[in-house]
């Protein structure tokens, strides 16, 4: 079977925390990199995804491949856009989709 990657950016207003993972990121942009399997049939290919990466940047150039969950991914964001303590328009879940190869 083969297989892609695919790179994506979302957008968080407000700190926040990955299940699985203690510490609290700050607000921002973060990319992610998701790996999916393609499954073949006789009349169509289908993809299953079978790892999702966030990209986190450390400082003095440093940076950090974290494996998350993507429903935890998705959460987080769903959190981050449910926060009352901003009046700005979220845009975050438009940015898990994958961008053009």
């Amino acid at each position: 079977m083969s297989s892609r990657t695919t790179t994506s950016f979302v957008t968080f207003l407000h700190p926040f925390v990955v299940a699985g993972y203690t510490d609290e990121l700050p607000a921002g942009e973060y990319e992610v990199l998701a790996d999916d399997e393609v499954m073949l049939s006789h009349s169509f290919a289908a993809y299953r995804r079978t790892a999702t990466f966030l990209l986190i940047n450390l400082h003095a150039g440093k940076s950090e491949l974290r494996a998350v969950d993507h429903r935890d991914l998705e959460l987080a964001l769903a959190q981050d856009q449910a926060n009352p303590n901003t009046n700005e328009i979220k845009n975050s879940a438009a940015a898990l989709s994958p961008s053009k190869d």
